[in-house]
């Protein structure tokens, strides 16, 4: 049996975790408004990448795995440039006082060969 006080507490708590998922939002939403614009358009990349991932995996549970080598192909090659758009940010970004000594173009440049690399390999696996 459900006692009133507990229906009242329940939407209590309901409301404050709203409340702070409203709060949570807005604080991150003036912190990123904050990000320099070469940061946004890097994560843009790295989303877009994880975004083609995933509708490459709905696509694959839908229609089939027939050639499995250029689905995992198709797959890796997104992961893999997200992870690197994730480390460029890392580099590129002057909050992070670990790359200080590291200029934006070098970090443009690692990411520039190591894309090459991954789809080297990926073009290889493909056969």
């Amino acid at each position: 049996r459900i006692h009133r006080h507990h229906i009242v507490g329940t939407a209590f708590i309901m409301a404050a975790s709203a409340k702070d998922a409203r709060d949570l939002v807005t604080a991150m939403r003036s912190a990123y408004a904050k990000t320099p614009t070469r940061l946004k358009i890097i994560d843009m990349y790295v989303i877009y990448g994880l975004v083609t991932a995933v509708i490459q995996v709905v696509y694959m549970a839908m229609v089939g795995t027939f050639p499995f080598n250029a689905f995992l192909s198709g797959v890796l090659s997104c992961v893999g440039t997200s992870v690197l758009g994730v480390c460029l940010r890392m580099q590129v970004n002057p909050a992070n006082k670990e790359f200080t000594d590291l200029p934006p173009e070098r970090a443009f440049a690692d990411f520039v060969l190591c894309n090459l690399v991954l789809h080297l390999v990926i073009m290889n696996f493909l056969g």
